[in-house]
């Protein structure tokens, strides 16, 4: 009964974080929403090893990042894919037209790519937490970010070096 409690005050406490971190992993709201549906379900079947690790946020964090890289491997995400939500103001503020640039330019990187430059330049994780949250090592999330840089470039109409 106190774990579930527990549980309940995690969620209610973090879901918006998380909410903005499937975001941008994401790109679109209904699917940030799924896929924070999904790891709060994960979550819930494994609080007690969740609480039993080091920072629960990492685990949560862990949790959430496999279930968006795991994503694209189910059948019916390959079937099924929301309509684009674009929603701009009467008034454009200052900047907007660079953040919708970035973010399509984001939607073009693989989902691996995308993964990593969230994590470490929105999150701001450093290289050990990125590398925990993917799974891999610290080279390989220092290769792929600066893979998934060059590729941002590309897309930005910048020279990719």
């Amino acid at each position: 009964m106190r774990d579930e409690q527990e549980f309940v005050e995690y969620v209610r406490a973090r879901t918006p974080v998380l909410r903005r971190l499937a975001y941008r992993l994401c790109g679109q709201w209904a699917a940030a929403d799924d896929l924070v549906q999904e790891c709060l379900v994960a979550l819930y079947r494994h609080w007690p090893k969740a609480v039993a690790a080091e920072s629960v946020d990492a685990y949560v964090r862990t949790i959430l990042v496999n279930a968006y890289l795991a994503e694209r491997k189910r059948p019916w995400a390959r079937r099924v894919q929301p309509a684009a939500e674009v929603r701009l103001p009467a008034v454009v503020p200052a900047g907007i037209e660079e953040r919708i640039d970035v973010r399509a330019a984001l939607a073009r990187l693989t989902r691996g790519q995308r993964a990593v430059l969230v994590l470490r330049y929105w999150e701001d994780l450093d290289v050990a937490q990125t590398a925990a949250a993917l799974g891999c090592s610290p080279g390989t999330v220092k290769s792929q970010t600066s893979y998934a840089m060059a590729a941002l470039r590309r897309h930005l109409g910048g020279d990719g070096s």
